[in-house]
């Protein structure tokens, strides 16, 4: 096995099955290479180490070696190809006594894979569960859906929707246009209270400027009866599932519940579209077990060389 450390963003090798499943855009150039340009810095060097059958995108933070990508930002991490765990290994190992590893927010079976590599060199590192991403299994029908989060909740998703159309019409949800409606999502992030309206920065704002770019990215808007539009999804889609990655909404229609009313549609379309998951991502909030979410655990490896 021959490794080579690039940062190369054609590599085919991007393009290799991930060592878990439904990982979404997170792994792969597009949105590592948005994430790069948008909070890369040049003491905590990018270095891609690849070889034929794996890839896998490392970071040189201040204190440890990590995955590319920010957990705060980047929902899950994983190797890329039958070699990829391997070459993560490797890697680490042939580092400088003394040097720390912290590998985060890999699914059980991206996180066993490079334990297991590990312990063929003599080094026993385990798994530790540090987060959960929660995902929906979404059924054939939307209908089948709304049976399935019990009466309670599906009374309350019912009664919500049907008060948003008696106050604002009935809602519309349509794809976003890729400047106005974002510069749109923006503003109704702006505008919020406490730690939301504060998140969306300039830089923050860049960021998602290039994620719409990439492949899988969409912005979905919820709009009135009129047309006007009151709350802006972001999110990626591919084969498996839609990965719900930032949502805002008009504060000044608060009482209208657009954010359920808008994921309610959301869930609808992704079950339309015979997706598998719709995938809430990172983060236990007490609305994703509501809507029918389930946890799926994240684990963390981590050591010293």
């Amino acid at each position: 096995m021959t490794l080579n450390a690039t940062v190369d963003w054609s590599v085919k090798q991007w393009e290799l099955t991930a060592s878990a499943q439904a990982v979404g855009p997170f792994v792969r150039a597009g949105f590592l290479k948005a994430w790069w340009s948008s909070f890369g810095t040049p003491d905590e060097p990018l270095e891609v180490v690849v070889d034929d059958t794996g890839l896998v995108p490392l970071w040189h933070t201040v204190d440890a070696i990590r995955f590319a990508g920010d957990p705060d930002l980047t929902d899950y991490h994983a190797p890329l190809g039958i070699d990829g765990s391997q070459l993560l290994v490797d890697f680490v190992l042939s580092r400088s006594r003394g040097t720390s590893y912290v590998f985060d927010s890999m699914p059980e079976e991206a996180a066993s894979s490079i334990a297991a590599f590990f312990s063929y060199q003599g080094v026993d590192v385990e798994p530790q569960q540090h987060a959960v991403a929660m995902r929906l299994a979404l059924p054939i029908s939307f209908d089948e859906y709304l049976m399935s989060i019990g009466k309670k909740q599906r009374h309350e998703m019912r009664r919500k929707v049907r008060r948003f159309a008696e106050q604002l019409g009935d809602p519309i949800l349509t794809e976003g246009d890729a400047f106005d409606d974002l510069e749109l999502f923006f503003s109704f992030h702006r505008q919020a209270e406490g730690d939301k309206g504060t998140f969306m920065t300039e830089t923050r704002a860049d960021f998602f400027r290039e994620l719409l770019k990439i492949d899988g990215a969409r912005l979905d808007v919820l709009r009135d009866g009129s047309g006007e539009p009151v709350a802006a999804s972001f999110g990626f889609v591919d084969a498996d599932a839609y990965y719900l990655y930032n949502s805002a909404y008009d504060p000044a229609k608060a009482d209208t519940s657009p954010g359920i009313v808008m994921l309610s549609m959301l869930i609808e379309q992704a079950i339309g579209h015979e997706r598998r998951w719709f995938d809430f991502l990172k983060g236990d909030e007490t609305y994703k077990y509501r809507l029918g979410a389930e946890e799926r655990p994240l684990y963390q490896v981590s050591g010293i060389q």
